[in-house]
């Protein structure tokens, strides 16, 4: 692999156009697809560091080892079998070569299995799935929600769910809460009575109860999207309704998305 995309658009400095954003989606959907359905696997940890760009320019290993030889790394012997290496970055590709098509990486916080218990650790805070912030049980529905938040960032240049913190940076959940209702809508009274906890934020039929400790912002996911217009713009923000749902099992799944007619 070359680099990770989080990388790269540090390099660009700038948000994916439609093509690349919708040739890197289709991508991550079809490998969640197969995770999900063949070899039920949850990712759990979507993020632009964890899709990595393959390297198909042949020239960039013989380089790389070429400027090994000419420039060692720095590095440190920590005992006779041991010798931790500083990492060396493989140089941009040129003459026209581009990056290669990125893929799915890191599983070092994946679950195997449909169903798993609550787990308040799982996730990047900003992606966090409302099944897990309220320590439900929770499967394969958590990378959907995760996906729509990082397409969200690849496209928009901005989290979708980025102002979720308190004064000393830790995560504030009724801030994050209160965000989730004003752009998706107040959760089913199915959703509140699958945990206690919820009675601090809802009433029994999804009403917004907590405001003392969160003012419902005054915004939309209509007015926070800037890049598109008309019917593609119309297609894009039905595309991300359909992975932010309250309720898992109302999110589209892998497969349904792959045939969503915005990628169509």
């Amino acid at each position: 692999m070359r680099m990770s995309l989080l990388e790269m658009m540090g390099l660009n400095s700038r948000p994916f156009d439609l093509p690349l954003l919708k040739m890197t989606v289709r991508r991550l959907l079809s490998a969640l697809d197969f995770f999900h359905t063949e070899a039920e696997i949850i990712h759990a940890d979507l993020k632009t560091d964890n899709l990595m760009l393959s390297l198909e320019d042949t020239t960039a290993p013989a380089d790389f080892a070429n400027a090994e030889v000419k420039n060692p790394s720095p590095r440190k012997k920590i005992n006779e079998s041991r010798i931790v290496y500083e990492s060396r970055k493989f140089l941009p590709p040129v003459g026209g070569k581009g990056y290669g098509l990125p893929v799915l990486c890191d599983f070092g916080e994946a679950r195997i299995g449909k169903t798993h218990e609550s787990s308040p650790l799982v996730q990047p805070t900003i992606y966090r799935a409302p099944e897990i912030i309220f320590e439900m049980p929770w499967g394969s529905a958590v990378d959907i929600w995760n996906l729509a938040g990082l397409i969200w960032d690849l496209f928009e240049g901005e989290h979708l769910f980025g102002n979720i913190f308190d004064a000393k940076g830790g995560h504030d959940p009724f801030k994050h809460l209160a965000l989730v209702v004003v752009l998706i809508g107040r959760p089913s009274s199915e959703f509140v009575r699958r945990s206690e906890t919820t009675a601090q934020y809802f009433d029994p039929s999804g009403g917004w109860i907590a405001h003392e400790d969160a003012v419902i912002p005054s915004v939309s996911l209509e007015s926070l999207e800037k890049r598109l217009s008309g019917k593609e713009r119309d297609s894009f923000l039905q595309f991300m309704g359909s992975m932010l749902k309250w309720l898992p099992e109302e999110r589209s799944t892998a497969k349904q998305l792959l045939k969503d007619p915005w990628l169509l």
